[in-house]
C-alpha cells in the first residue's frame, strides 16, 4: 500500500517554471491581439469612425477583465452543472486560489490558466464589433459586451473546454477557439446586424478603408499574437504538440493569404493589401480549431481552402443585403466553420489525440461530432445575441441618430477626431500658422 501511495505521489504533476513562464508569455501575446484587432478594424473604416472602432475593441480589455475575475472564470471553468455551466466559489473573485495551486492535471498555476483564458474572453466580443462599424452607441456597445460575455461566451466556453461541458464530453475538437471564439463571435455579429440594420448609404456610398497601413499593422500584430493564442492552448510543450501547432499556424496563414490573393487576382484583377491582410486572418481563424490535429500538409490545405472560401463569402452581404461592415461573418464565422469541420477530414490521429478524420481512415465519426459542435454554438450565439440586441435597442437604443452617423460617430460619441488637419497641433512650425495648401486639399479629399 505504501509503495502505491509513493507511486501516485511521484506521478502527480509539479509546478514547472518553464511551462509557467511560457504560458505567461503566451498570455501577453494573446492580450496584444486585442490592440492589434483594434488597428486592423480601425484602419478598415472611414476616417470619421476610426477612433470609435479602436475603442470598441479596447473597452473589452476593461469590461471583460473585471467580469472574468468576479464570476466569468468560475462559470466557464468551475465544477460542471448539467453539462451546461460551471461554478466554483473559490474561483469567484479569484479569492480562494492558492498561489502555487496547479490547474487540473497540468504543471502551471491556476492563476496562469485563468489569465490565459481571460485574454480569449477579452478578444471574442471585440471581434463582433467589426460588423457594427459607424452606427452603434458606445454606451450600448459597452453594455452589450457585458451582457454577451455573461450570457453567451462564458457558457459556450464551458461547453467546449470545461470538464463536463457537453461538447467537451462529446469529443468535439476545438484546439484554440474555432467554435468558442470565432463561430461564436461571427454568429453573434450576424444576429446583431440583423436587428440593428444597415449603415446609412450601404451599397450606395463609398465606404473604403481610410488607412491600409493601419490594417496591415493590425494584421501583423494579430499574426504575431496568434502564436500565443494557438501554441499556448496546449498549456505547455512537454510532448511537442504545441510546437506542431506553432508550425501549422504559420503554414496555414501563409497558404490562406496566397490563396486569397490568387482568388482576387483572378476575380478582380489585382493583388490588394486588404486582401493579403484578410487572407492571413482567414487562415489564422481556420487553423485555430484544427492545427493541433493535422499535419503541416493538412494545414496548407486548410489554409488554402479558407482563403478562397472566405474571399468568396465576404461578398454575400451584398447578395443577401445585410451590412457586415468589416466582414466578420465572411471571415470569422465562415472561417471558424471551415476550420472546425475540416478537423473531421484532416485529423491524423497522431498529434493531440487519436481521433482520425476521413482522409486518415477515421470515417465520418469525427466529422459528425464537429458538425454538432459547429451548429450548436452557431445557433445559440445567433439567437441569444439577436435577443440581447433587440432588448437593448428597445430600451436604451443601440444606434446613434442618422444625422450623427452621417456627421461622424467619433465626434458624437468621443468628442475627438483621429487626425488633425488644422495645423494647430504639436509639431507645426512656429514660423507658419497657415495650413499648407497640399494639406488643406488632402483634407477635403479624405473619404469621410
Amino acid at each position: 500500500m505504501a509503495s502505491a501511495i509513493t507511486t501516485l505521489a511521484a506521478d502527480a504533476p509539479t509546478l514547472s517554471a518553464a511551462n509557467t513562464g511560457f504560458m505567461l508569455i503566451c498570455s501577453a501575446l494573446v492580450m496584444l491581439m486585442t490592440p492589434g484587432l483594434a488597428f486592423f478594424y480601425g484602419g478598415m473604416v472611414r476616417v470619421k469612425s476610426s477612433l470609435n472602432m479602436l475603442m470598441m475593441s479596447f473597452i473589452s480589455l476593461g469590461i471583460v477583465t473585471i467580469l472574468w475575475v468576479l464570476y466569468g472564470f468560475s462559470l466557464a471553468f468551475g465544477t460542471d452543472s448539467g453539462s451546461l455551466i460551471g461554478w466554483n466559489s473559490d474561483y469567484a473573485g479569484l479569492s480562494g486560489i492558492g498561489i502555487t495551486e496547479l490547474w487540473d492535471g497540468y504543471t502551471i498555476p491556476v492563476y496562469v490558466f485563468a489569465v490565459f483564458q481571460l485574454m480569449f474572453a477579452v478578444i471574442t466580443p471585440a471581434l463582433i464589433s467589426g460588423a457594427l462599424a459607424d452606427r452603434v452607441k458606445f454606451s450600448a456597445w459597452a453594455l452589450f459586451t457585458a451582457l454577451w460575455v455573461t450570457v453567451v461566451y462564458f457558457p459556450v466556453a464551458h461547453w467546449v473546454w470545461g470538464a463536463g461541458g457537453w461538447l467537451f464530453e462529446l469529443g468535439v475538437i476545438d484546439f484554440a477557439g474555432g467554435t468558442a471564439v470565432h463561430i461564436n463571435a461571427g454568429a453573434a455579429a450576424l444576429g446583431v446586424i440583423l436587428v440593428i440594420g444597415k449603415r446609412v448609404g450601404f451599397k450606395k456610398d463609398l465606404m473604403r478603408p481610410h488607412s491600409l497601413p493601419l490594417v496591415m499593422l493590425g494584421a501583423g500584430l494579430l499574426w504575431f499574437g496568434w502564436f500565443g493564442f494557438n501554441a499556448g492552448s496546449w498549456l505547455g510543450n512537454d510532448d511537442g504538440v504545441g510546437a506542431v501547432m506553432f508550425v501549422n499556424t504559420q503554414v496555414a496563414t501563409a497558404a490562406a493569404m496566397l490563396a486569397w490573393l490568387g482568388y482576387e487576382k483572378l476575380r478582380h484583377g489585382s493583388f490588394t493589401t486588404l486582401g493579403a491582410a484578410s487572407g492571413a486572418v482567414a487562415g489564422l481563424v481556420a487553423i485555430t480549431p484544427s492545427g493541433g490535429s493535422c499535419s503541416p500538409l493538412g494545414a496548407i490545405a486548410i489554409g488554402a481552402i479558407a482563403g478562397v472560401v472566405c474571399a468568396m463569402a465576404v461578398g454575400l452581404k451584398y447578395k443577401f443585403n445585410f451590412d457586415d461592415s468589416l466582414d466578420v461573418v465572411g471571415v470569422h464565422l465562415v472561417g471558424g466553420v471551415l476550420g472546425s469541420l475540416l478537423v473531421g477530414l484532416f485529423a491524423t490521429g497522431g498529434v493531440q489525440s487519436d481521433a482520425a478524420g476521413l482522409f486518415y481512415g477515421g470515417g465520418l465519426a469525427q466529422l459528425g461530432k464537429q458538425a454538432i459542435g459547429v451548429f450548436a454554438v452557431l445557433a445559440y450565439s445567433l439567437v441569444a445575441s439577436a435577443l440581447l440586441a433587440f432588448l437593448l435597442d428597445k430600451t436604451i437604443g443601440m444606434r446613434v441618430t442618422e444625422d450623427d452617423e452621417v456627421s461622424g460617430i467619433d465626434q458624437v460619441e468621443h468628442a475627438e477626431t483621429a487626425y488633425d488637419f488644422s495645423g494647430a497641433g504639436g509639431g507645426a512650425s512656429s514660423r507658419s500658422t497657415a495650413v499648407p495648401v497640399s494639406v488643406a486639399a488632402a483634407s477635403k479629399k479624405v473619404d469621410a
